[in-house]
């Protein structure tokens, strides 16, 4: 603890001294020129939204942390102009160069501004540019005085073609042009997109947006506009004369299992071939997916009219198929048959099997250890995509601090084996219901062997569950349509039974339950809902991204029932059994939401607010340990360690069981988090957590844990801290430290709000972690 104080004094100093730098950094600047100290974007009228115009500013002043601090200019403006001097080249090297104010680059950036607000329909604004000068540094502000806004006051359609405009006119009502609406030039290029693919998707193989265009007049005076969307006829070439646009059937689609196969000539005659529910199938010598996985996974039908989404469908179906590495569909006219369409869709599989090794090192609370983790997968099973995969874990650790037990090591061995398949098992639906819903049918089964000093443990768990999206991928659903879990515990030290299982004591009731066989028959659903679905880096979540997930689950209701449908007997401390081992039987719900809101292209805003409720009921009194909530870690309040917190205002005494006793089963987490770009691959974020754990009933081990509606928020605990992210595109490195604010568990106002009385040893907490904490 004492180094990471040594190591916060540090940060803290250098950034001082880099603030203290900056302030001398226009001795950088040649006479007769001035550091660019701001840029801001104002417009004379409200409805005008700039924040799209700052996209046009070419040049920006020097960057500033938590948009406050010119951190990184610090360090240059520290170092002298004596370049053969090492110490002021690292620190050029390192800092961030004060900028100059360019004119030239200020006025392009204006007349950027400018087209961009003429194209919003406002045709006589100006951009103004104002500067204020200080010393050696410029404030330099974009006005905008956009005028009176153009609107549309008549549309007629042009349209030469009387087939294109019947199509046009029956799905006008989707039309964004209507009187009365601003002349915005971008939504009239959303409306040349509209126009083309619904021709697109209604036989018009050749269509495209360059052949839809406006004519306006702007001269009607009032600020309005008269508008004429023009289609003409079709030409195949410049020097070609004129004539209606083709409608394309589809004649035939044929498929290959190998990317050679369709040559330039689609020449056939050297290929191996099949015919499969009248679809021709070409390969060489071995076909590598089953027929059905052809026809299943196409939208393209003969006879029907050519649809550019039945293509794009059928490039997504086939992309998402795991044995498939790409997949390529050709349209070619036929040679004999006028306005039809001969499909070639062509699908490489992907290498089949993979072998995987990870080797790592493990270290809990200071006992060491290491793991090996071995897999293997098969992407094509069966010949139809099915992926299996076959887990291989064995774990070690050597355990210190034990006394009275024989053994004092940790071993654990697990086999986690999973076959999943690319569609629904027990339920059909045709191809056009395939390509909706892109779902998955998995079956799992896992079996984990854990010899501890303290005792053994055995778990058994399968699973049947379906996943299916949407085909844009932002909704995701999930169904565990049964889940099976089996704990038994085969032996139990004398030593740890005596000293804790049977201690007659008010605060290891909880604990016994965690010790005792158990099995849990439950089902769930989930939904995820992200806007930004291939975030993966801080630079992928954009402006007002947003992120939903609602989990819900029961558990031993289908065995409740049964029970008390026959009359089944009931345990000593009355539970319905089977096979002689008690049931869990509860309800759980979890919902979160999180919201991000961009600035710029260095700062955002994120918001998170989270809640779960488990109620056990039934044959249950307590709920299992691994379905309870915790609080703290490096995903909810980070000032304290995870399963520190909670609940309620409950602390706990003894550290080696108190992590179950710091259980419950309501959660809540509220976190706001301001996230900066600091230089290079580091990111940087200041943030506020608050939450807390409560349990339903008032439990004799847990005081002060219930939730109680009138004085709960009196129990929420607040922290605050500085973290740091290591940004790879591909992952994020995460390392934050977290600062007690207020603390629950204590009523006197030193321990309650550490905020006023802080204490670095007591309150302070580091977590590292993988990803972003929402």
């Amino acid at each position: 603890m004492a180094l990471m104080r040594k190591l916060l004094y540090s940060i803290v100093g250098g950034i001082i001294m880099a603030l203290l730098g900056a302030c001398s950094a226009t001795k950088f600047i040649p006479e007769g020129e001035y550091m660019l100290e701001s840029v801001s974007v104002k417009s004379t009228d409200k409805s005008l939204d700039v924040t799209s115009l700052k996209g046009y500013i070419r040049q920006h002043p020097n960057s500033k942390w938590f948009s406050l601090l010119k951190v990184p200019m610090g360090p240059y403006a520290l170092s002298g102009r004596d370049t053969t001097k090492r110490i002021n080249r690292f620190l050029q090297r390192v800092g961030e160069a004060p900028v100059i104010f360019d004119t030239v680059q200020a006025n392009r950036s204006g007349e950027n501004m400018l087209v961009a607000v003429n194209n919003l329909g406002y045709l006589h604004a100006r951009v103004n540019q104002k500067r204020v000068v200080k010393g050696k540094k410029v404030r330099l502000t974009y006005e905008i005085v956009p005028g009176e806004r153009y609107r549309v006051r008549n549309i007629r359609y042009l349209i030469e073609d009387s087939v294109v405009e019947r199509i046009v006119r029956e799905h006008a009502t989707l039309s964004s042009l209507q009187p009365g609406m601003p002349f915005d030039l971008n939504v009239l290029d959303g409306e040349r997109s509209r126009i083309s693919s619904r021709l697109q998707n209604s036989g018009y193989y050749k269509f495209n947006k360059e052949y839809v265009r406006f004519e306006a007049d702007t001269c009607v005076g009032n600020q309005k506009v008269d508008l004429d969307v023009v289609i003409p006829l079709y030409r195949a070439s410049a020097e070609s004369e004129p004539e209606l646009h083709r409608r394309y059937k589809i004649h035939s689609v044929s498929f290959s299992g190998d990317a050679m196969a369709f040559d330039t000539s689609r020449d056939t005659s050297r290929l191996d071939s099949m015919v499969y529910r009248g679809f021709p199938i070409y390969y060489k010598h071995k076909l590598a997916f089953r027929p059905s996985v052809f026809t299943n996974n196409n939208a393209i039908e003969p006879g029907h009219l050519y649809r550019e989404r039945d293509v794009q469908r059928t490039y997504s179906n086939f992309g998402q198929l795991g044995a498939v590495m790409f997949s390529n569909i050709k349209m070619v006219e036929n040679d004999s048959l006028p306005n039809m369409l001969d499909g070639f869709v062509t699908v490489h599989e992907n290498k089949p099997r993979s072998l995987g090794a990870e080797l790592e090192g493990t270290n809990s609370a200071g006992d060491l250890g290491a793991a090996l983790l071995l897999t293997y997968q098969n992407r094509n099973l069966f010949r139809g995509s099915e992926l299996f995969s076959l887990k291989l874990r064995g774990a070690f650790e050597a355990i210190t601090g034990l006394e009275g037990y024989s053994d004092q090591n940790y071993m654990e061995i697990s086999v986690e084996a999973g076959l999943t398949f690319p569609n629904f098992k027990l339920f059909r639906f045709n191809g056009r219901d395939r390509g909706l819903m892109r779902a998955t049918s998995e079956i799992s089964l896992l079996y984990d062997s854990q010899n501890r000093p303290e005792f053994h443990r055995r778990v058994l768990t399968s699973a049947l569950r379906y996943r299916w999206q949407s085909p844009n991928g932002l909704l995701r659903h999930r169904i565990d349509l049964i889940d099976l879990n089996y704990v038994f515990m085969p032996w139990i030290s004398e030593t740890f039974r005596k000293d804790y299982l049977e201690d007659e004591t008010d605060r290891n009731a909880i604990l016994r339950y965690n010790y005792e066989n158990l099995f849990i028959m439950r089902l769930g659903y989930s939904f995820t809902y992200n806007s930004q679905r291939n975030a993966t880096s801080i630079a992928d979540y954009g402006s007002n991204a947003l992120g939903i997930r609602f989990n819900v689950e029961s558990a031993g209701n289908v065995l409740y029932g049964f029970s008390n449908l026959f009359g089944a007997s009931r345990n000593d401390q009355g539970q319905y059994t089977l096979f002689n081992i008690a049931y869990a039987q509860y309800l759980k719900g979890d919902f979160d939401i999180s919201k991000s809101f961009r600035f710029d292209d260095r700062n955002s805003l994120a918001l998170h607010f989270g809640i779960g409720v488990a109620y056990p009921y039934g044959n249950s009194t307590i709920l299992p340990y691994e379905k309870r909530y915790f609080s703290g870690g490096a995903n909810s309040v980070r000032g304290w360690s995870v399963r520190e917190l909670g609940p309620g205002r409950f602390t706990g005494g003894d550290g080696r069981i108190d992590f179950i006793n710091q259980t419950g089963d309501i959660k809540l987490d509220l976190n706001a988090e301001y996230r900066t770009y600091l230089f290079w691959k580091l990111h940087g974020a200041f943030f506020v957590d608050a939450g807390n754990i409560w349990t339903i009933r008032d439990y004799a081990e847990q005081p002060g844990g219930q939730f109680r509606m009138r004085s709960f928020w009196r129990e929420i605990a607040v922290s605050y801290g500085l973290g740091f992210r290591l940004n790879f595109d591909y992952f994020i490195l995460r390392l934050d430290g977290g600062m007690k604010a207020i603390h629950p568990a204590y009523d006197d106002v030193r321990h309650h709000y550490p905020i006023i009385h802080p204490d670095f040893k007591r309150d302070f907490t580091l977590h590292f972690a993988v990803g972003l904490p929402f």
